[in-house]
C-alpha cells in the first residue's frame, strides 16, 4: 500500500465516514430508532438527497486526489488549489456532500437526532473553515486562494461557474 493510499484510507475513516456513518448509526442505536420513513415519496426524496450527497462527496474527493495531489485531511493536504468541477460554484462542495448524506439519512430514518447532528456538524465546520482552514489556505496558496475566495461563495453555490 502506498503512502498516499494509506493517507486516503485514514482520512476517509476519520472524517466523512465517522460523520456520515458512525455517528448517525450511534444516534439510531441510542434512540432505538431502527425503522425507515413509511411515507414513500418522503423516503425516496431522502434517498435522492443521500445519493446526491454521496456523488458530490466522491466527485470532490477524486478531484482532491487527481488535481490537488493530496487528501481531504489536514495532515495530508492538497499540494495544488482545486478550482474545478463543483469547486467553481462553491468553496466547500465536499462538506456540502457529506451534509447532504447526513440530511438524507435523517429523512430516510425520520430521525430528528440525525438532523440535529447534521446541523451541529454544519456549525462546527463553518467555524473550522472560517478560523482555521481558510487561514491555512491563504498561507499555502496566497493570492490564488484570495482571488478564489473573493469570487466563490462558501456555502451557497454560484449559478454560473467561476473562471479564473
Amino acid at each position: 500500500m502506498t503512502h498516499m493510499t494509506a493517507s486516503w484510507i485514514k482520512a476517509l475513516i476519520a472524517l466523512p465516514f465517522n460523520a456520515a456513518v458512525t455517528i448517525p448509526a450511534l444516534i439510531l442505536y441510542l434512540t432505538g430508532n431502527f425503522s425507515i420513513c413509511n411515507n414513500v415519496p418522503v423516503f425516496l426524496a431522502g434517498l435522492f438527497i443521500l445519493f446526491l450527497g454521496m456523488f458530490l462527496a466522491i466527485w470532490t474527493m477524486v478531484l482532491f486526489a487527481k488535481i490537488g495531489k493530496g487528501t481531504l485531511a489536514p495532515w495530508s493536504p492538497t499540494k495544488k488549489l482545486v478550482v474545478e468541477g463543483p469547486y467553481r460554484h462553491v468553496r466547500n462542495p465536499m462538506l456540502s456532500g457529506v451534509i447532504m448524506v447526513i440530511l438524507g439519512e435523517a429523512v430516510v430514518f425520520s430521525s430528528w437526532g440525525i438532523f440535529l447532528w447534521g446541523a451541529i456538524f454544519f456549525v462546527i465546520n463553518t467555524f473550522y473553515f472560517i478560523f482555521s482552514e481558510e487561514v491555512g489556505l491563504e498561507k499555502r496558496f496566497g493570492e490564488e486562494y484570495v482571488l478564489y475566495k473573493k469570487n466563490v461563495p462558501r456555502w451557497i453555490p454560484r449559478i454560473r461557474a467561476w473562471k479564473k
